[in-house]
């Protein structure tokens, strides 16, 4: 007597994300990806195998229940569907655009090891854009009612970047007073000056999670340097219980070659806070100074450089060129945005290396050299060491120079707070289970302590630390 053989479950193919044509969106500072419609969301959810013990939550470093949402999406109970991933995340929809999810949810997908991934990031978005209209209290704890607020469990939160916003939404849904100092004019941190609005649309997506949490009584204080203005004993002498230091690492690296003080050279930092911050792609609207370039180069090979090439080219650049000193699949940037930037004609300049700028004659950048490079043996790191090749250089010309490779801990406030313990490499110490630093009731997280990182990353640092607050309050979850 012979059995029948069970048949494997097929997976359907992976639903393509809608995205303006490259042609198009290489001029404009829309939104790239167009998002799913419900039913290509339902049929992506559709695709989801219901782990029992899913791999997924593993890799999101705030634990969404992802096996739970999908279900709900693939049912059509998108209010659901929210609720379950704002009970860990506060900013589903920053995270539905931003977050690499090819390497930490996506990545860590059964389905890897024999066809695509669920599209978790996609349809995290979905889930989230569905429900921004929805009042404050739902935004930010998906609780139907808001809580009443305890004016003395306050909180202090220095920088208003993810990690910042994170820790103040999930104490103010829980009924502590939360004040949040930005150095800045404008609240978000790297949200509103790093990253571009074709890739994180500011007023439809930013302003809004951040209007959610002035509803719950989130005060925020523009204007405010951490370390200059006030200090973090001033903020204790004033009655906060606890006080979160989120300022990021925001002071640029340089290349250190000849020509780098020329007219046209630009920190990444400084190009994409004068176009996204300062507004510079909405001229006339905002006259914000910028150099437009007619022929770019970007050094680096990260998602910074992603932006910066991108933006220069909806800027109106003839060419933009990035140059790095690896071959294009050693690049760190997300795989997705390179593969953007290539559709819209960005030309990857690689295996070489810049070892000076040229000038006109008259203080401007004219052209860069640049040393051809090949790939040794791999280091300590495990990554392919570039080494120059004797004698073998050429020239590129450019007039405008945009250097994208990496940052520095920002050194504002740590130079001001001698009682904070660094790091070795300059970031702040802190307690790998609560992100309690070497003060007692001061916090940290994100990019200044880590180092530059993701925004995920750095509002899983938040959620610890809040979870960390609130359990000293004595609040229960």
């Amino acid at each position: 007597m012979t059995t029948a053989k069970k048949t494997k479950k097929q997976i359907a193919p992976r639903v393509p994300m809608p995205n303006q044509p490259a042609e198009e969106r290489a001029r404009n500072f829309k939104e790239v990806a167009l998002g799913y419609t419900k039913e290509m969301a339902m049929q992506e959810a559709a695709r989801c195998l219901n782990c029992k013990k899913p791999k997924c939550v593993q890799g999101c470093p705030v634990q969404v229940p992802i096996a739970d949402f999908i279900a709900e999406v693939a049912k059509g109970n998108i209010e659901k569907a929210y609720s379950v991933i704002k009970s860990t995340n506060s900013l589903p929809a920053i995270c539905g655009r931003v977050c690499p999810q090819e390497i930490q949810c996506e990545g860590a997908c059964i389905l890897n090891a024999k066809d695509q991934p669920i599209a978790i990031g996609r349809l995290e978005r979905y889930v989230a854009d569905e429900y921004m209209y929805l009042d404050a209290c739902d935004l930010i704890s998906a609780k139907p009612e808001c809580p009443f607020i305890d004016e003395e469990k306050k909180v202090a939160c220095i920088g208003s970047g993810p990690s910042s916003l994170t820790v103040a939404g999930y104490l103010a849904s829980r009924g502590c007073k939360v004040t949040i100092f930005e150095a800045l004019h404008e609240v978000g941190g790297v949200l509103v000056y790093g990253i571009p609005e074709f890739r994180l649309p500011k007023e439809d997506v930013v302003a809004k999670e951040v209007g959610a949490l002035k509803d719950l009584q989130v005060d925020f204080v523009t204007n405010y340097v951490g370390g200059k203005t006030f200090s973090i004993e001033d903020l204790k002498e004033q009655g906060y219980k606890a006080v979160f230091v989120g300022v990021g690492a925001g002071l640029p690296r340089f290349l250190n070659i000849s020509g780098e003080n020329l007219c046209g050279v630009f920190s990444a930092n400084e190009y994409l806070t004068r176009v996204n911050l300062g507004r510079a792609y909405d001229f006339p609207n905002y006259d914000t100074p910028i150099i437009k370039g007619r022929k770019v180069t970007v050094y680096g090979g990260g998602n910074v450089a992603m932006d910066a090439a991108r933006t220069a080219q909806r800027l109106g650049a003839e060419t933009v060129h990035i140059v790095y000193r690896r071959t294009a699949d050693a690049m760190p940037a997300r795989l997705e945005e390179l593969e953007h930037a290539v559709e819209e004609g960005i030309i990857l300049e690689v295996l070489a290396n810049p070892i000076e700028f040229k000038s006109d004659g008259s203080g401007n950048l004219a052209s860069v050299t640049l040393q051809k490079m090949k790939m040794g043996e791999p280091d300590d790191s495990g990554r392919c060491r570039p080494l120059p090749i004797e004698g073998e250089t050429y020239e590129l010309e450019t007039d405008l120079a945009v250097i994208a490779v990496g940052t520095r801990p920002n050194p504002v406030l740590l130079e001001n707070e001698p009682d904070l313990k660094l790091n070795k490499w300059g970031y702040i110490e802190a307690d790998q289970e609560t992100n309690e630093t070497s003060i007692p009731d001061v916090y940290a997280g994100g990019d200044i302590v880590t180092g530059a990182a993701t925004v995920i990353l750095a509002m899983g640092a938040g959620r610890k630390a809040a979870q960390e607050i609130a359990r000293r309050f004595g609040i229960e979850d």
